[in-house]
């Protein structure tokens, strides 16, 4: 099913009068927790264990402190966009204090920042450098949940754990996004050669990128820990 262009899981339209309750929901609540979603990202993920999978992805970002970051991750900016994944960022600090089983499940941004596939649509460069500066600095973990490209209607399976593409993004997919947003991934390369990335990015990041190895969840049935029964 599809509405003004936008892909939409099955399901009856929303009626009026749940339209009415929302709207009344959203008079009476404060959403405070979506509210501190501060900046619009876009950019590209490939799975972590098929590179030949890769997706464009938006992501809203809170930060929570000047260490950690979480993003709700859309597939798109529409108004139905469906919510794909969360990523988490954090400091080259915090990722250098993590145990190294836990460091191969991240990757790094320094290269999506340098080469113009990290974006911020409709904010100028020069506006928006500053926090590039930071990201540039930083480590993510991203869990997909809805595998909307291989044609899921509704979040099918377990999780999956999504890497930077570092300089293996497909070309369509770049010039796509740039057509969009009506900018050039190549001039903001340029333009970001004076940022400055972590002095060592630790080889523990981007772990497909420096072992060929990536990562897949299975689901696997287990006894339930039981609650004892009260006396």
């Amino acid at each position: 099913m599809e509405k003004s262009g936008e892909q939409v899981p099955p399901g009856k339209a929303m009626s009026m009068e749940q339209q009415m309750l929302d709207k009344g929901a959203q008079m009476l609540q404060s959403l405070t927790p979506i509210k501190q979603m501060s900046q619009h990202v876009c950019t590209f993920a490939l799975y972590s264990h098929d590179m030949s999978r890769q997706i464009q992805t938006h992501h809203y970002v809170t930060r929570l402190n000047q260490d950690v970051l979480q993003c709700a991750v859309y597939d798109s900016d529409h108004a139905h966009a469906r919510l794909i994944g969360v990523e988490y960022i954090v400091s080259d600090s915090l990722f250098e204090s993590l145990p190294p089983d836990e460091q191969k499940l991240w990757h790094s941004h320094a290269y999506e920042i340098k080469s113009g596939l990290w974006v911020n649509p409709r904010v100028p460069e020069m506006v928006v450098k500053p926090e590039l500066e930071n990201l540039a600095k930083t480590y993510g973990k991203f869990w997909c949940t809805w595998q909307t490209d291989r044609g899921d209607k509704l979040p099918m399976g377990p999780p999956s754990l999504m890497m930077s593409p570092q300089g293996l993004v497909k070309a369509d997919l770049v010039a796509g996004r740039d057509a969009k947003y009506n900018i050039s991934s190549d001039a903001m390369k340029r333009s970001r050669i004076e940022v400055a990335e972590a002095e060592w990015i630790n080889p523990q990041a981007d772990y497909w990128k420096q072992h060929g190895k990536g990562f897949l969840i299975d689901v696997e049935q287990t006894e339930m820990n039981k609650i004892a029964p009260f006396p």
